[in-house]
């Protein structure tokens, strides 16, 4: 797995990992609104790790969990899916919108390679101070650079560079974060 290569994770003895997964995340998933302190406790005991100040909307959905790994005054809105099967590194300061996507786990496209349920995983980093727009796709071996932005919708294909805005399927780069965007929050309105 951590090799990149083609592997059948099955009878690989990860089932435990993945039971202790499903069982926190459920305990997470139910929780009610008002016990924050017992989020904060099923998350740091289910990551691998988690900055300070991070915030996790239920429900949320990962494979192991100990392979996320999030920094400092992350904030993820609900419905976030982390196939992390392999390691994910996010940054600090990052948000992710709602109903969000990170896969570092394929199959190949030939059918006689995919048929015993081959598969392969390559790591998965978002820098510092991305945002991640609501229904976006993170595949395989992405790296999105510090300050981006990733469109609504998009599917990450491919590595983002540091401060541009990135949208589409297939993710391509629209433009740079410029001085503009400090005086104009959305479209023509300004920042007072």
């Amino acid at each position: 797995m951590r090799a990149g290569r083609l592997y059948v994770d099955i009878g690989e003895g990860l089932e435990e990992e993945r039971a202790r997964c499903q069982e926190l995340l459920h305990d997470f998933n139910q929780s009610r609104p008002s016990e924050t302190d017992q989020r904060r406790r099923i998350l740091n005991e289910l990551l691998g790790s988690f900055g300070e100040d991070g915030w996790i909307e239920p429900p949320l959905k990962l494979a192991y969990g100990s392979n996320v790994h999030i920094g400092e005054k992350f904030y993820a809105n609900f419905n976030l899916v982390i196939v992390d099967d392999i390691d994910v590194h996010i940054g600090d300061r990052v948000m992710i919108a709602p109903n969000v996507t990170i896969t570092p786990t394929g199959h190949p496209v030939d059918p006689e390679l995919r048929a015993p349920g081959t598969q392969f995983s390559l790591p998965v980093r978002i820098g510092n101070d991305v945002w991640i727009g609501a229904n976006a796709v993170i595949l395989p071996g992405v790296t999105i650079g510090d300050g981006s932005v990733v469109g609504a919708g998009s599917v990450v294909t491919k590595d983002v560079p540091a401060r541009v805005v990135a949208v589409g399927n297939p993710c391509r780069v629209l433009r740079p974060i410029t001085e503009r965007d400090r005086t104009y929050y959305h479209r023509d309105r300004v920042v007072d």
